[in-house]
């Protein structure tokens, strides 16, 4: 009976890969498993009178708000074609490099990346927008398809990032639990800016080692990134250049600078980037035309996000009721190599689950069950967030199961093969890989900026 919560953590695994509504398969199996747990005498029906006041904390935090605030943005910049023109501008800007269109794919796709913070709606657009542009500039349809793929999965660790939303709240749970059964009644805190701060460093770390491979395969290869030739009557003006890069840069800085500053929560630098893109929207004079699109799109990607978590809080608290936390405690304590094996095997699970599971619901119900323990036994949980966000956004690159690959899939022209997908994308799986390594060696990669930013 001890290991009935594992056993309702693989049912529930299976029910999602049925297609079943996620939110539902989390409750409902973890309801399932209860009244199993109460017919047998192992389980209080006490913890199901602590639903209530759970689901009423859901709807009560502050910093969830910023979720519903980020998708909006996000989806007014898409839906007003304001990301289209900047890829136009950018890919003209670099019109006289080899390999101008891939240098603009990766930028334009890391400032959607850090609009919107969803991988799917990432790849999709990007895929619609300069997946065509790259074939018929004669891309090498492997590095086109691998490009995409990759700059999409950024979404996860580029702030402001729904994602990193989501996480440093679950992450912010779990560091105040472990420090109160460490017998810490004076915890610490880490918030969402904490996080936002430390995946700076390796989110750009990332963009330029994208950008480091394109350029090196443009000298090794110079068949599979042809130049674009246009006219100089062609080029942009100097206005026109201004016009599509200046307004979502400086959105994305504004939101971003004052997180940094100190100067805004996350949660009111989401209701500024929401405001900022609506001024925009309005100026290209799209907002009006798409505002019903847009505000039907937000409503049901945020429901959406709060039904999984409230699906994962019934999850949650049943398995903690089944005894599944101290199981988990326990089998971390005596495995051997402590900490390092402990933090491994969870990186290894969490990325065999980015296969099945989206990473809402990895982040509502693995990472709750996981990280009380990880933190408890001493590692930092900002260091600990972009670990599993990195970890995770390489489990959506990776053949033959990554989500981004079934994105690009579904947008991509009959000519493109399957094959070609998954072979465009090992370079930068192994980017990821470097760079991950890279954060488990030298943990001030994401620790440093934050202690500077908050502590000076």
């Amino acid at each position: 009976m001890d290991y009935l919560s594992l056993v309702m953590f693989v049912v529930a695994c299976c029910v999602l890969l049925t297609g079943y509504p996620v939110a539902f398969a989390l409750a409902g199996t973890a309801l399932l498993f209860a009244f199993v747990g109460m017919s047998l005498g192992i389980f209080e029906a006490a913890f199901l009178y602590a639903l209530p006041s759970r689901i009423f904390g859901v709807l009560n935090n502050q910093t969830l708000l910023a979720v519903p605030l980020f998708v909006f943005m996000g989806i007014t910049l898409e839906r007003a074609k304001i990301a289209e023109e900047l890829l136009s501008s950018i890919s003209l800007l670099f019109s006289r490099f080899r390999g101008g269109l891939a240098i603009a794919v990766i930028l334009v796709g890391t400032l959607l990346a850090a609009s919107t913070g969803i991988v799917g709606a990432t790849v999709v657009t990007m895929g619609l927008l300069s997946l065509p542009a790259m074939l018929k500039q004669k891309y090498s349809p492997k590095l086109a398809c691998g490009t995409i793929c990759a700059v999409g999965t950024l979404g996860q660790i580029i702030p402001p990032s729904i994602a990193l939303v989501l996480l440093g709240d679950v992450i912010s749970n779990a560091f105040q639990q472990a420090q109160l059964k460490q017998g810490i009644f004076s915890p610490e805190t880490v918030s969402v800016g904490d996080l936002f701060v430390g995946a700076i460093g390796p989110g750009l770390l990332l963009v330029l080692l994208y950008l480091g491979y394109i350029l090196w395969t443009a000298w090794r290869n110079p068949a599979a990134m042809p130049k674009l030739e246009i006219s100089q009557n062609e080029m942009p003006s100097v206005n026109q250049l201004l016009l599509g890069l200046f307004p979502p840069l400086a959105l994305i800085a504004i939101v971003l600078g004052s997180i940094l500053m100190g100067f805004a929560t996350p949660t009111e630098a989401a209701g500024i980037g929401a405001l900022g893109a609506m001024l925009l929207a309005a100026i290209k004079k799209r907002l009006f035309r798409q505002i019903a699109e847009i505000g039907q799109a937000s409503v049901k990607v945020t429901s959406m996000v709060f039904l999984i978590l409230i699906g994962a809080s019934v999850f949650s608290l049943v398995f903690r009721g089944l005894g599944g936390e101290e199981l988990i405690h326990s089998m971390f304590d005596n495995l051997p190599g402590g900490v390092f094996t402990a933090c491994l095997v969870v990186m290894l699970v969490i990325f065999l689950l980015g296969f099945i599971l989206d990473f809402i619901e990895i982040t509502f119900v693995v990472v709750p069950i996981v990280a009380p323990v990880l933190l408890a036994m001493g590692l930092d949980p900002i260091w600990l967030g972009i670990m599993i966000a990195i970890n995770l956004q390489t489990s959506f690159l990776t053949p033959p199961f990554g989500f981004a690959l079934f994105y690009l899939r579904g947008v991509a022209p009959k000519s493109i093969r399957t094959p070609e997908i998954y072979k465009g994308v090992v370079p930068f799986i192994v980017i990821q890989l470097l760079v991950l390594i890279s954060l488990a060696i030298w943990p001030d990669m994401a620790t440093w900026l934050p202690n500077q930013v908050y502590n000076n």
